[in-house]
C-alpha cells in the first residue's frame, strides 16, 4: 500500500470513529494505537495535522480508558506510554536532561476538582497553592545554559530525544545568549519554553507567502514549528519568532550538587535559589528571559483557579499571541517532587483546554449570496462540526480567487477554524485525501437572485450584480441601515426586515418611517408591547448623529471612521452635492477611490430623491455639531493607537478621545498629534519616529492626559 492510500484509509477510520466514538471496541485497540501514532507523525514531524487537537484528544482518551480498564493489554510503545513519535532525520539528535512529559488535559471544572482532590490526598494538605498561567500554542523547546552561556537548544521530539536546533534558537531575539545564573549559584540549567509567532506577524507572513504563490501555514503553531526546522539560520532570523520560558527542569549548583527539579536540600548553601514555581519565573524574568510572569496568578485552592481561568478565557482574544488553554501547577517545588509523575505526565500540573477552535469537516456545496453593494459571495455548506462551542455548518469563502488560493473542491475534507472565536474560516483543504469524486466549484456568470449579468472590475477580486433594483441588494441595504452601528433601530433586526419586505410593507429605506403598524399588529408574534418598542426605536432614530446616517446609507468604501470625518466636514448632508472629488480628497482618510465613490453617490438623482424623502419624514440631515467646551481635554488633537493596550480596550480608548473633543485618525502622517503605543507595537511606531511633530506616548501617559 502506498503512502497516499494509507493516509486516506487511516483518516477515514479516524473520521468514522470521531463521528461515533462509542463504536470503538476493545478488539480495535491496536488499530486505534496505530492511528494515534500516525496522527502524531503528521503533527510532530510533518507539522501538517489532519485533525484538530481536540479530535486527537478524543481518540487518545478512549485508548487511555481501555488501557486503564484492561492493564494487561498495555504495550510499551503505546501512545499513552510516551510523549511523541519518531523524528525526521534532518537534525542531530540530543537527549533531554529530564524527559519533556506532556500534561494531563482537562476540559471542565469537574476535571479540575477531581485533579485537586487527588493532589490533596497525595500531599495530605487541605488546601494547595497553585500557579495558573497561559498554555501557549506554539512549538516546545528546551534550552541548556552552562556557566551562564547558552550551549544547546532542542525541540521536544519524542519527549526523551529531540532535534538539536541551537543555531536557529540563537536567531530569536527574546532568547538571551547568556544570563547570570551564577548569581543564584547555578552552574547548569535546563529551561523549557514555547516558540511563538504573534498574531500580527503570522498574518503578515502568510500574506507574503500567498503573494509568492506558496500555500500559507494553517496556524501560528505550525508556522513556529516549521521555522525552527529551517536549515538556514539567517532565514529563521527574519521570521520574528518569540519565546516564552515557563519551566526549569534541571539544575546543578556551583558545588556540583545535582537536583532534577530545583529542589535544594535543607542543608544546601544555595539560599538564593527559588523554592516556588512563581519565584522561578520571577528569577527568569529578572535574568532577561520572557516568562509569563505578568500573566501568571498565584491562588490558594482550586476554586480560585477555576475563577481565574474563566476570567482569562474572556480576554483570550485580546492577547497578541495564541493560547489554547491554561496550565495549573502546584506552586511549591518541594511539593511537586513529593507528588511526582506518571510515565506520561506530572501529577503536580494539569492543562485546562479552552473550547476547540479547529475541527475537520467536508465541503458539501456552495451557495452564492448577494450583498447590499451587489457583491456576490460564495458560502460553503459543510457537514456540521462543533468548533469553539458553536456548531458551524456555513462558512463564507469570500470570492473566486480565494477558492483558487485554498484549492477548494466540492467533496473536499477541510480544516475549519473560528477566527477570534467568532468568524469561521476554512484554513485549508486536504488534497491528499481526495478520492477522485470531488468536483470544481463553478462561479456563476449571472446574478443568482435577479439573473442580471455579473461584472468584475479589473482591479477587484469580487464579482458584482450592478442591477440597483436587485431584490437582494435592496433588502441588504435596509438591514444595514437599521443595524446597531448605523441608525441603531432596536427591535428591527434582519428577520423583521425580510418579513416586512416579503409582505410588501417595505420596498426601500424611506418605508421604514411610514410602516403600517396596524398591519404589523395582525402578524403572528407582534403584540402591543413589541409594536410600541419598534415604533419608539424608529422615532428615536430620526435624531441620530449625522455620521450614523452617512454610515447607514451604505456608500461604498465609507466605514464608520470615514463617516465621522464626512459628518464633521459639513453642516447639512446636501453640502456634499457641491463638493468636487478634489475637495473631498483634502479630508482626513479620504483617498481617490473613496472620494470618487462619495462624489458619485451625491450626484445620483435616485439617491438625492431618497434623502429628500427621508428629510421630509423627519430624519435629521443636519450636523448637530457639539460646541467644543473650554474643559474639553483633547480638543483639536488627533490620536492613533497601536499595539495591545493593557488597561483599556481599543474601542473604549478611541471613544474617550472623541468624548473629550479629540479625533481618531487611521494612519501615521504629519496630521497626527499623538501615537499611543501599547505592547507589541509595530510599523506605525517606526514610521511615527521619523516624523518629529508626532508625540509618542504610552497608555499611562494617555490616561494621565484624560485625568487632567
Amino acid at each position: 500500500m502506498n503512502q497516499l492510500q494509507r493516509t486516506k484509509e487511516l483518516h477515514q477510520q479516524s473520521s468514522n470513529w470521531l463521528s461515533n466514538p462509542g463504536s470503538i471496541e476493545l478488539s480495535a485497540i491496536e488499530q486505534l494505537r496505530d492511528i494515534l501514532r500516525w496522527h502524531e507523525y503528521r503533527y510532530y514531524v510533518q507539522n501538517d495535522p489532519l485533525i484538530s487537537d481536540a479530535e486527537y484528544d478524543v481518540l487518545f482518551k478512549i485508548l487511555q480508558k481501555f488501557e486503564q480498564e484492561h492493564p494487561a493489554i498495555i504495550t510499551s510503545d503505546s501512545p499513552t506510554q510516551r510523549v511523541g513519535v519518531g523524528l525526521a532525520n534532518d537534525f542531530a539528535k540530543v537527549e533531554h536532561l529530564v524527559p519533556m512529559l506532556s500534561l494531563e488535559n482537562s476540559y471542565n471544572a469537574d476535571d479540575l476538582l477531581d485533579w485537586d482532590r487527588k493532589a490533596r490526598e497525595l500531599s495530605g494538605l487541605e488546601t494547595i497553592e497553585y500557579c495558573v498561567e497561559p498554555k501557549f500554542d506554539g512549538a516546545s523547546i528546551s534550552l541548556i545554559y552552562e556557566n551562564n552561556l547558552l550551549t544547546r537548544s532542542a525541540t521536544r521530539g519524542d519527549g526523551t530525544v529531540g532535534d538539536e536546533i541551537t543555531l536557529n534558537t540563537k536567531q530569536i531575539k527574546s532568547v538571551p545568549l547568556s544570563a547570570k545564573f551564577s548569581s543564584y549559584g547555578i552552574e547548569q540549567i535546563e529551561i523549557r519554553g514555547e516558540v511563538l509567532i504573534n498574531k500580527k506577524n503570522f498574518k503578515a507572513y502568510n500574506e507574503k507567502l500567498m503573494e509568492e504563490g506558496v500555500p500559507p501555514f494553517a496556524n501560528p503553531r505550525n508556522a513556529a514549528a516549521g521555522s525552527l526546522r529551517i536549515k538556514d539560520p539567517t532565514v529563521v532570523s527574519n521570521r520574528n519568532l518569540e519565546v516564552f520560558l515557563y519551566h526549569v527542569s534541571f539544575t546543578t549548583n556551583t558545588e556540583k550538587t545535582t537536583t532534577t527539579s530545583l529542589f535544594p536540600s535543607e542543608n544546601s548553601s544555595l539560599i538564593q535559589q527559588p523554592k516556588s514555581h512563581s519565584a522561578m519565573l520571577e528569577m527568569l524574568w529578572e535574568l532577561g528571559f520572557r516568562s509569563p510572569k505578568n500573566e501568571l496568578k498565584v491562588v490558594k485552592g482550586i476554586n480560585g483557579v477555576i475563577k481565574y481561568i474563566a476570567e482569562f478565557e474572556e480576554k483570550r482574544e485580546e492577547l497578541p499571541y495564541e493560547i489554547d488553554g491554561m496550565v495549573v501547577k502546584v506552586n511549591d517545588l518541594q511539593l511537586q517532587e513529593k507528588l511526582g509523575m506518571t510515565s506520561h505526565h506530572p501529577r503536580w500540573a494539569i492543562a485546562f483546554k479552552f473550547k476547540a477552535r479547529q475541527g475537520t469537516s467536508k465541503l458539501l456545496s456552495v451557495e452564492f449570496q448577494v450583498g447590499r453593494t451587489g457583491a456576490v459571495t460564495p458560502v460553503a455548506k459543510i457537514v456540521p462540526v462543533m468548533v469553539g462551542g458553536v456548531t458551524v455548518s456555513s462558512i463564507s469563502i469570500h470570492n473566486e480567487e480565494y477558492i483558487k488560493e485554498k484549492d477548494l473542491m466540492l467533496g473536499d475534507t477541510i480544516l475549519i477554524e473560528r477566527s477570534g472565536d467568532v468568524i469561521p474560516q476554512i484554513v485549508k483543504s486536504f488534497a491528499e485525501l481526495r478520492t477522485g469524486d470531488e468536483t470544481n466549484i463553478q462561479f456563476p456568470k449571472n446574478c443568482p437572485v435577479c439573473d442580471h449579468e455579473l461584472f468584475k472590475p479589473a482591479e477587484e477580486a469580487v464579482w458584482r450584480c450592478i442591477n440597483i433594483s436587485c431584490t437582494a441588494q435592496v433588502v441588504e441595504r435596509i438591514i444595514h441601515f437599521v443595524s446597531k452601528d448605523a441608525m441603531d433601530i432596536k427591535s428591527f433586526g434582519e428577520a423583521n426586515v425580510r418579513k416586512f419586505y416579503d409582505i410588501g410593507l417595505l420596498k426601500g429605506i424611506p418605508d421604514i418611517y411610514r410602516l403600517d403598524f396596524g398591519k404589523i399588529g395582525q402578524l403572528e408574534g407582534f403584540g402591543k408591547k413589541s409594536i410600541d418598542n419598534l415604533q419608539t426605536a424608529i422615532e428615536l432614530s430620526k435624531s441620530q448623529p449625522l455620521h450614523r446616517l452617512i454610515f447607514g446609507l451604505g456608500i461604498r468604501y465609507v466605514g464608520e471612521t470615514t463617516a465621522k470625518t464626512l459628518a464633521n466636514a459639513v453642516t447639512h448632508l446636501f453640502d456634499f452635492t457641491n463638493l468636487s472629488e478634489e475637495q473631498l480628497i483634502q479630508l482626513e482618510d479620504v483617498g481617490t477611490k473613496v472620494a470618487g465613490s462619495i462624489h458619485r453617490f451625491f450626484k445620483d438623482e435616485v439617491n438625492l430623491l431618497m434623502l429628500q424623502e427621508l428629510e421630509g419624514l423627519g430624519i435629521s440631515l443636519k450636523n448637530q455639531k457639539k460646541q467644543v467646551a473650554e474643559n474639553d481635554t483633547l480638543a483639536g488633537q488627533t490620536f492613533l493607537f497601536t499595539g495591545s493596550l493593557m488597561k483599556l480596550k481599543r474601542s473604549d480608548a478611541e471613544e474617550m478621545v472623541e468624548q473629550n473633543g479629540g479625533k481618531i485618525v487611521s494612519g501615521v502622517s504629519s496630521k497626527l498629534n499623538y501615537l499611543v503605543v501599547g505592547e507589541e507595537a509595530g510599523s506605525k511606531l517606526e514610521k511615527a519616529k521619523k516624523i518629529q511633530s508626532i508625540k509618542i506616548i504610552n497608555e499611562e501617559d494617555f490616561i494621565k492626559m484624560l485625568s487632567k
